[in-house]
């Protein structure tokens, strides 16, 4: 690949300054345009683009300061060079506070410009790159890349969308697996704070020793091995969002510690004697049932209250199968970089949706790269898929056993699972009525309603059901 020629308008009124960069940097492979003052680069700007600017201040008709000016407005993408004599230093200075990259003081050495030109221009490209990535960042973390039409998705939707450009802390529930960090970025890169940093840490994979050093940083020698100091995520976030994962495995110190956090809006290091403010959005997500946690005494309530401003409480794969299908042809396309869509025989489609998803959607990612990697590249069949999602029912391994485990079993989990799925399916088998599921079931529609809200199932009701809500 023919690597980039880069360009460069060099503006000089004094001819052999001009004549003299031009040979010089066209000899360092660039391509080079000359303007004899700020209104000749002017016309040139409107006619071609450059990536470096090499500018005089002191010219007439058009100064240096005023095509820095133009240039900040209308081409921003350009680095901008100053050129000046010892005398105005200080204009150079100002220069650089108003948007120019680097100044050159007369006389300068050619080795000197040659280093200059070539910092700026990698300044250049790193800046585009990292445009470029916040760019593909909003893009993958748009609401485009959480997939699903159900309805409680479409709830999923509408909570992010009128939180995302809050301040408000947040905190995502849901089992391993349904997508809750994807949920966090969809929330920070869809907010005003997008620009900012994004930092996630998972509370239960750091050690509780080393927890508090990592969150708010520790200063040298604080204590054995801290050689050097250290930036914590809080400070490292400012301005931007942080992203406690498994918020529920915070040691009881800690809660503490973070709890002050949020109160007073700012941190202190292991071993620092000041604090330091700090603005951060704290978003916040957990598999356990923190309201249970707080009741046994695992979890502070005043903590818990800190956090639970905004709840966003995603649905596991079961409870949303309608979804099943988008989100094979999503990760089908993201797996094999293929556009066309995969084709399924309806008897692998049936064990896919029938499946009870345990895994939730990093599961079924998983079973479809695994198809995509030894399946028929025609079309997926039912012996294509793994093992569990063969076995006769609905794959859930917690549904039936031919023995009881030696390490025995939580029988209320247990049957809880059982009488949740039933549940479910008789659902899908009525299209969310809920009279005539539990006719189905040949149960009372008041124990229909009992056991739906005892296990948080709420179904895409109809007229059926709620002239039946209204009659019971």
């Amino acid at each position: 690949m023919e690597e980039k020629k880069y360009s460069i308008l060099v503006v000089d009124d004094e001819e052999s300054m001009r004549e003299f960069l031009a040979i010089m940097l066209h000899r360092e492979g660039y391509k080079v345009t000359a303007a004899e003052d700020g209104a000749q680069a002017l016309v040139c700007l409107n006619n071609n683009s450059y990536d470096l600017i090499i500018s005089d201040i002191q010219m007439p008709r058009l100064d240096g300061f005023k095509l820095l000016k133009h240039v900040q407005e209308h081409c921003p993408e350009t680095v901008m060079i100053m050129i000046t004599a010892f005398s105005t230093t200080e204009e150079a200075v100002e220069a650089m506070k108003n948007g120019a990259y680097d100044y050159i003081i007369k006389p300068f050495k050619n080795e000197e410009i040659r280093l200059v030109v070539k910092n700026a221009l990698e300044r250049k490209v790193l800046r585009q790159e990292n445009t470029e990535l916040k760019k593909e960042l909003g893009k993958r973390y748009s609401f485009s890349s959480i997939i699903g039409k159900s309805k409680c998705m479409q709830q999923v939707y509408d909570l992010i969308a009128k939180v995302a450009d809050t301040k408000a802390n947040v905190l995502i529930t849901g089992e391993s697996g349904t997508g809750k960090e994807l949920v966090a970025r969809a929330v920070h890169y869809n907010g005003k704070s997008k620009e900012a940093p994004f930092v996630a840490i998972n509370c239960g994979a750091i050690p509780e020793n080393l927890l508090e050093s990592e969150l708010f940083g520790h200063e040298k020698g604080s204590f054995t091995g801290a050689t050097n100091a250290k930036v914590g995520l809080f400070e490292a976030a400012n301005g931007g969002t942080i992203f406690l994962d498994e918020i529920g495995e915070l040691p009881a110190l800690m809660q503490v510690k973070l709890l002050r956090v949020l109160q007073e809006r700012e941190i202190r290091k292991v071993g620092g004697t000041k604090n330091i403010a700090v603005n951060v959005r704290l978003i916040v997500a957990t598999n356990k049932e923190l309201e249970e946690e707080v009741a046994q005494g695992n979890f502070r309530e005043d903590l818990f209250y800190r956090i639970n401003v905004i709840r966003v409480d995603l649905p596991p794969l079961r409870a949303r199968k309608d979804d099943i299908p988008l989100l094979i042809e999503h990760f089908y396309k993201k797996v094999s970089d293929r556009e066309e869509s995969l084709d399924i025989s309806s008897k692998a489609m049936k064990k896919l949706l029938d499946y009870h998803w345990p895994g939730n959607i990093r599961e079924l990612e998983n079973v479809v790269e695994r198809c995509v990697i030894l399946g028929n590249a025609e079309e997926i069949q039912e012996e294509d898929l793994p093992a569990q999602l063969l076995k006769k029912g609905d794959g859930n391994a917690q549904s039936s056993f031919d023995e009881l485990p030696d390490t025995g079993l939580d029988l209320d989990d247990f049957l809880g699972n059982i009488e949740k799925d039933i549940l479910l399916k008789a659902l899908d088998r009525t299209d969310g009525v809920r009279k005539k599921a539990a006719e189905l079931l040949k149960i009372s529609f008041r124990s229909m309603r009992y056991r739906l809200a005892k296990y948080d199932i709420d179904p895409d009701g109809d007229e059926d059901s709620i002239e039946a809500d209204i009659a019971v």
